[in-house]
């Protein structure tokens, strides 16, 4: 008899952090409000768990993160000021993010890291599988990484994490995953993880990037787990105890991710983000990407 498994259905945003590598533009705004084109960075990502069909959201937030609940609520007196101007454009860019979503909001308190953010939803959560979303990765909305995830955990059961290969140079900035043949080309069974290995010593290129798709047993993991790299309870070394598939929340499994992500947690890749979600607009991209090109062949 086949197992039923409850569905996901929520969606958790760690959303504390300070930002500190965009000071001093986060100086008195949330990272996670910064502009790419003409939305913030934060509603890319709960565009993307609705998408999935999430629309119970949970952000753990701290300090100084007021514009974020201001932003997914109403701006009565915005919207008035539109609606008398006739201004329907605009009218209804506002109102979409405060109808996006059911979104809850916790305070992280003292910032220990990704785990400890995690295990703030705990109560939110209850005991049934979730997804996490970072807020520093945009995924394309024509690739669907989420999604896929979801049908994977619900197939498979335990937790589900993406992958995406990246140079050697690079992987030691990233959770590290080894990982064996698993049952479909993009899916592989994980076998271990270590958080950020030293250089040449990552078990593949396989890095762990900002979408996960969570077994409740997480939790338990995550009150196990001691403090690691930089004094904080890092989400890598709970979901390494899980990789054993007698524990409680495994096995793990990774979905292999070829497609379009946008880094906007580093400085250069967050101006190319902005540069190529532009390019791509219906409204914006043909003139935009003219003076690309007179500009480039100009300059350089």
């Amino acid at each position: 008899m086949t197992e039923i498994r409850p569905g996901v259905v929520k969606a958790v945003i760690p959303a504390a952090g300070l930002g500190t590598r965009f000071l001093p533009a986060t100086k008195a705004t949330p990272k996670e409000m910064l502009p790419v084109v003409d939305k913030p960075a934060i509603q890319y990502v709960v565009e993307e768990a609705v998408a999935a069909g999430l629309e119970d959201v949970l952000m753990v937030t701290g300090r100084n993160k007021r514009a974020l609940e201001d932003h997914f609520d109403r701006n009565y007196e915005l919207e008035h000021a539109l609606g008398r101007k006739g201004d329907e454009r605009r009218l209804s860019a506002v109102r979409q993010s405060s109808d996006l979503a059911a979104v809850h909001y916790v305070r992280q308190g003292d910032p220990r890291g990704l785990g400890h953010a995690v295990l703030a939803a705990a109560a939110h959560v209850g005991d049934e599988p979730f997804a996490v979303l970072l807020g520093d990765d945009l995924i394309d909305p024509r690739d669907p990484l989420l999604s896929r995830m979801i049908e994977v955990q619900r197939r498979l059961g335990g937790s589900v994490i993406a992958l995406m290969e990246v140079p050697e140079s690079q992987i030691h900035l990233y959770g590290c995953a080894a990982v064996e043949v698993g049952e479909a080309p993009d899916v592989v069974r994980v076998t271990s993880l270590v958080e950020k290995p030293e250089p040449g010593k990552a078990p593949s290129s396989y890095a762990v990037i900002g979408r996960y798709v969570l077994d409740p047993g997480v939790f338990e993991a995550l009150r196990r787990t001691p403090e690691g790299r930089g004094g904080e309870i890092q989400l890598t070394d709970a979901l390494q105890q899980l990789t054993q598939i007698e524990a409680a929340g495994g096995p793990v499994h990774g979905v292999l991710f070829k497609g379009r992500r946008y880094d906007t947690g580093d400085r250069g890749d967050y101006l190319r983000a902005i540069v190529r979600l532009a390019c791509e607009r219906e409204d914006l991209g043909p003139d935009f990407r003219q003076w690309l090109r007179d500009w480039v062949r100009d300059e350089l």
